[in-house]
C-alpha cells in the first residue's frame, strides 16, 4: 500500500487523497488491504473525528491554493514532536491556514507565566491541550530562557504572534535554535503592521535588534513605550479605548506582556533569522494580518 501511495503524483487532488490515507495508516498501524478492520476502527469516536478533520483539511487544500504550501509543510510534520512558544494558537489548528496540530505527534508549550492575558491560568506539567484530546508538556519559562529543555530535542518549533512581545528577539531565536535539531523547522508568524494598531510605527531595523542583543536587553525594557504611545492606533486595538488606558497597561507590561516591543517586516525577519543561523525556505502573507516564515536550522 505504501509503495502505491509513493507513486501518486503530488497534484492537488492526489495530495488530498494521500493526506487522508497516510495519516490513517500511521494512526491505525495496519494496512488498508483489510477493509473490515478499517471500517470497525472508524467506530472509534477519536479516529472518526480525526478523519473528518483530515477531510476538511483536504477540501481546504483543494479549494484554496494559497494554503497548499502551508498544508504540505504541516503534513511533513506528521508523527514529529515540536515545541510552541506562547500558544496554543488557532492559527495552527483545524480550519486554519497551517493545521500543524492535526498532524504532529506531540507538541509541548512554553508560556512566560502561570497566568497570562491570553491563556488564563496555566499549570506546569502534562497540561498543554493544543488539539482535541492531544496533550503536551506545559513549561513556564521566558522565551529567552528555556532552561528545563535540553539541546536538540525537538523536530520543529512554532511561534505565532509571540516574538513581537519579546524585548530581545535575537536572544530568543538563539535559544529556540538550541532546543531544535539540525535541519528542524522554525515556523514563525508575526503581525503585519499594516493591519494592526502598529500601522503608524516604523519598522524595526536589524541593527536595532542586534544592539538589543549585545546590550542584553531583558523583559523589563521600556525603550519602546514612548514610541508606542505616540503612534499607537487606538481604533485598531480592541484591548483599550483611550490613551490613558493604554498608558496604564504599558506601566505593567512586565506582567501582562501586551506591548509590541518591535515591528517586523518580512525583509527584517529574513535577515534576523539568517543572522541567527537559520535558512529561510518560504515566506508569505496570510489573511491581511499574518507574516509567515518557514525556516530551517542550519
Amino acid at each position: 500500500m505504501l509503495q502505491l501511495l509513493n507513486m501518486i503524483r503530488p497534484t492537488k487532488c492526489f495530495f488530498f487523497v494521500r493526506v487522508i490515507f497516510e495519516v490513517a495508516l500511521f494512526e491505525l498501524k495496519f494496512g488498508f488491504d483489510n477493509c473490515f478492520k478499517l471500517l470497525t476502527s472508524i467506530k472509534s469516536i477519536t479516529f472518526f473525528m480525526k478523519f473528518i478533520d483530515l477531510f476538511i483539511t483536504g477540501v481546504s487544500y483543494l479549494r484554496q491554493s494559497r494554503k497548499r504550501n502551508l498544508i504540505k509543510t504541516a503534513f511533513s510534520l506528521k508523527g514529529k514532536r515540536g515545541l510552541e512558544i506562547g500558544g496554543p494558537s488557532t492559527f495552527f489548528g483545524l480550519k486554519s491556514s497551517f493545521p500543524i496540530y492535526l498532524f504532529a505527534k506531540k507538541i509541548d508549550g512554553v508560556n512566560y507565566s502561570n497566568e497570562t492575558v491570553w491563556e488564563g491560568k496555566l499549570q506546569q506539567g502534562e497540561t498543554y491541550n493544543y488539539y482535541r484530546d492531544k496533550l503536551g508538556t506545559q513549561f513556564i519559562a521566558e522565551a529567552t530562557k528555556l532552561k528545563d529543555i535540553p539541546n536538540e530535542c525537538y523536530d520543529f518549533l512554532l511561534s505565532c504572534h509571540s516574538l513581537e512581545h519579546v524585548a530581545n528577539p535575537i536572544k530568543a531565536l538563539l535559544e529556540w535554535k538550541r532546543v531544535i535539531k539540525k535541519g528542524a523547522f522554525l515556523i514563525l508568524v508575526l503581525p503585519d503592521k499594516r493591519y494592526t494598531f502598529d500601522v503608524n510605527r516604523p519598522y524595526t531595523s536589524l541593527d536595532h535588534l542586534i544592539q538589543d542583543y549585545k546590550s542584553e536587553t531583558d523583559e523589563h525594557d521600556t525603550t519602546h513605550l514612548e514610541e508606542i504611545l505616540e503612534y499607537h492606533d487606538i481604533q485598531k486595538d480592541a484591548g483599550v479605548d483611550t490613551v490613558l488606558q493604554l498608558k496604564e497597561k504599558l506601566k505593567d507590561n512586565y506582567s501582562n506582556r501586551t506591548a509590541h516591543h518591535h515591528v517586523f517586516s518580512q525583509d527584517v525577519v529574513k535577515k534576523i533569522l539568517e543572522y541567527c543561523g537559520f535558512s529561510v525556505k518560504h515566506q508569505q502573507e496570510e489573511n491581511s494580518l499574518h507574516l509567515i516564515t518557514v525556516a530551517t536550522r542550519q
